[in-house]
């Protein structure tokens, strides 16, 4: 599995490096995936495991379908379409590729998840697709921004730290969050789940 893994996905991890992809109306609209259970907004935070500071920030979004926005994410896959970092066709499969892709021996992920109105959903979805390409280094800032004009989701301030991000979604009401480790080595990929808990604990930092 981990050579298929290894295989779909690009594997160096390039925290926040820059990329614009643009695909067809028919390539988006045959990818769409609707996810059962009640619309979502999940937070993807990457931390290295040497030091604990922040590498990245990614945004699932479950409304009317469920897309990634992973702001100038180094992270693709073959059969899903993508505009402007937000990646269409994410299944429960497609979102372990994602997570396996990013927690490695040197860096863990921390999930972070509240649940929303559809409406709330699809302003979030609306936001990240007109957001555009996010510029290198600027994924939490992009997030943090289309976050904060939400309702329900003001209390986030915008930041260029995936970490202060990570702390303010975890202020939000009824936010869980699981820690995801993976003690493999950089070259392999593979998920192991060892957190279930209410709130991380995440130290504020710039």
């Amino acid at each position: 599995m981990r050579k298929t893994l290894a295989l779909l996905a690009v594997l160096a991890l390039a925290a926040c490096g820059a990329q614009s992809e643009y695909a067809s109306d028919a390539e988006v609209a045959q990818a769409r995936f609707v996810a059962d259970g009640p619309s979502t907004v999940t937070l993807f935070t990457v931390l290295s495991t040497r030091n604990g500071s922040g590498a990245h920030s990614g945004l699932l979004i479950n409304g009317n379908e469920r897309v990634m926005f992973d702001p100038a994410g180094s992270w693709h896959h073959p059969a899903l379409p993508e505009r402007n970092d937000v990646h269409y066709g994410m299944t429960d499969r497609m979102i372990n590729f994602y997570i396996d892709y990013h927690a490695r021996q040197t860096y863990d992920v921390v999930e972070q998840t509240v649940v929303v109105t559809r409406e709330q959903a699809e302003m979030v979805a609306a936001r990240a697709r007109a957001y555009g390409a996010v510029p290198k280094a600027q994924c939490s800032r992009s997030v943090s921004y289309i976050l904060s004009g939400v309702p329900g989701f003001t209390s986030i301030q915008n930041t260029w730290s995936p970490k202060k991000l990570s702390a303010d979604f975890a202020a939000l009401p009824g936010a869980t969050s699981r820690l995801i480790t993976d003690d493999d080595a950089d070259d392999n990929h593979g998920v192991l789940l060892v957190q279930a808990t209410a709130a991380p604990t995440v130290e504020n930092s710039q």
